[in-house]
């Protein structure tokens, strides 16, 4: 177990190569120093790996944006429909005799 903390203690920042190497990535396996380094969904990944998962989960997002899309506005297409026949039966189920007699 010493062994592996000895050679990180050893190693220095891929970036800054006068820094110390804190930790490592697990992505790329290179060592990085603190300010190089971020914590991301409970890792500690270096920033090209971050920009790299990023533009995958955009990526993937994106690809299926367009059904969500598609749902909202067959919903919104269904809504207004039976929203104009619900105002639509109700102007045909008004009496003949008030439009006759002026019914205001």
């Amino acid at each position: 177990m010493s062994a592996p903390a000895t050679t990180l203690r050893q190693r220095r920042c891929d970036n800054h190569p006068q820094r110390e190497a804190s930790a490592r990535c697990p992505e790329c396996g290179r060592f990085f120093c603190r300010e190089c380094i971020t914590e991301h969904d409970d890792r500690v990944l270096c920033a090209s790996c971050l920009a790299k998962l990023s533009v995958k989960k955009n990526k993937n997002a994106r690809s299926w944006a367009w059904v969500s899309r598609l749902g909202l506005a067959f919903l919104a297409v269904v809504v207004v429909f039976f929203t104009l026949l619900f105002i639509g039966n109700l102007l045909v189920s008004i009496p003949s005799h008030f439009h006759t007699r002026g019914g205001w």
